[in-house]
């Protein structure tokens, strides 16, 4: 598998950015700092004379997570570092891989990149060190997507359960109920724009990994792969269910039924805050990031509120998840058992998760949250006081049952904006989309020496 690890190594390091989880702590830290020194922390280490685990992590109150850990804990202490967000974290990453050195004891890492480093034996199965305790904090659908194969390779964080947001005013105005499926959603898309309104919707072709989520929905299985077999992985992005939702967002944009803008951008969000769309697919973290963009404040109070996911099948509900992260053990950490406790433990205290949801910097899938009376029923400020975690958040959580992710994420991922792209300027159907990413992601995984079933 050398050759394979070596291709799948330089595409990440060539790879675009992508979406993560959170935006980053904007400390002091440097690209130089962390990995397994630690003289340099971003964080005050109070406690002398104790062994020292190194991590490296974005989030925004990662400070707080830490030393609230560090405070609790006699027996071990973290020096944390933030190297950068999602991709810029990856590249440092890819580079401390290569060089046999240079990576830190405990990375957070986006759970679809986690095969990607797994492959390359750069991450360390932790079901040994302590799984059996903290398997009961967590539900099936966020073990799952931190494992790969049999092997656990990080421990859940945050998700991303979808939902639908939408402007309460454009749906008053033009006496519009929620969408309970996709069949309801294209009518209440038509008879907005038939009455002179906004787009319903957005097609954005930067989102794969929402197209790939919406696909998953409706009964799609892109990949199938297990270590225990590694030469051999299974690639259906041609399926009927693939096709069908292609076809059907595709056709919502040819009938101009939804808009067809990047998403993440100014425009996009100009467009989110001044009414140009009634709805924006999104996952449980969008109120924070909208938030955090100046959307749902002043005159924007009160406009947006969310209902569960539009279903292909009502009697059959599948809910999915897009985005979330984990803290994984690097296969360089000094110490892999101390390693995996800190991974364990940080972000699982009661006073870190309170301040991860009440601040929306993360949706926590920890269960003695997601179970919390007083998270479960809390009033959410941006949805005008409702208690969207009861009625929509926790329920999509719940049903979540996980996804397998490919080791070349990233390659799939700018494939597939390849083909929105296409699908958005009409030259290709839905169907002809699919087909030609099977084509060209096939191709690909056999050039890294993959077995393509």
């Amino acid at each position: 598998m050398k050759r394979t690890n070596f291709m799948i190594a330089a595409a990440l390091l060539a790879a675009a950015g992508g979406l993560a989880a959170c935006s980053p702590d904007q400390g002091k830290s440097t690209a130089a700092a962390g990995g397994n020194d630690a003289s340099s922390c971003t964080n005050t280490i109070t406690k002398q004379n104790l062994p020292v685990v190194t991590m490296w992590g974005w989030y925004p109150n990662m400070r707080l997570v830490v030393d609230n850990f560090n405070k609790r804990h006699d027996d071990v202490q973290v020096c944390w570092t933030n190297v950068g967000q999602g991709n810029d974290e990856y590249q440092k990453f890819q580079t401390a891989i290569s060089a046999g050195t240079g990576a830190p004891d405990v990375i957070m890492v986006e759970m679809d990149r986690i095969p990607t480093f797994q492959i390359q034996n750069a991450l360390v199965d932790i079901k040994k060190y302590g799984f059996d305790a903290v398997k009961a904090d967590y539900g099936a659908g966020a073990w799952k997507d931190v494992s790969v194969g049999g092997a656990v390779y990080g421990v859940p964080v945050d998700g991303g359960p979808l939902a639908m947001i939408y402007r309460k005013d454009v749906f008053d105005k033009y006496r519009i109920t929620p969408p309970k499926t996709w069949a309801e959603y294209e009518q209440a898309a038509r008879k907005v724009k038939d009455a002179g309104g906004p787009h319903f919707g957005d097609l954005g072709a930067n989102v794969p990994a929402l197209m790939m989520a919406l696909q998953i929905q409706k009964g799609a299985t892109p990949f199938t792969y297990d270590p225990a077999r590694p030469k051999a992985i299974g690639v259906r992005l041609d399926d009927q269910a693939s096709k069908d939702v292609l076809d059907y967002w595709g056709g919502l944009a040819r009938q101009g039924l939804v808009g067809t803008q990047n998403q993440f951008t100014p425009e996009y969000i100009s467009g989110v805050i001044n009414g140009k769309y009634a709805t924006y697919i999104s996952a449980a973290w969008a109120p924070g990031y909208l938030t955090g963009a100046g959307v749902g404040k002043g005159k924007d109070t009160g406009r947006f509120a969310v209902a569960p996911l539009p279903q292909w099948d009502p009697a059959r509900p599948v809910q999915v998840n897009w985005g979330g992260s984990a803290f994984a053990v690097t296969g360089q950490a000094k110490d892999p058992a101390l390693a995996a406790k800190v991974a364990y433990g940080l972000y699982a205290d009661d006073a870190s998760l309170a301040d991860g949801w009440t601040n929306q910097i993360i949706f926590p899938l920890n269960l003695k949250v997601l179970k919390d009376p007083e998270f479960v029923a809390a009033k959410v400020a941006f949805f005008g006081g409702r208690q969207v975690n009861k009625e929509v958040y926790v329920p999509a959580a719940d049903g979540y049952r996980g996804v397998t992710y490919s080791p070349f994420g990233q390659y799939y991922y700018d494939a597939m904006t390849k083909q929105l792209s296409a699908l958005i300027k009409g030259s290709v159907t839905g169907a002809q989309a699919a087909d030609r990413l099977q084509q060209d992601v096939a191709a690909y995984a056999e050039e890294q020496g993959f077995t393509v079933q």
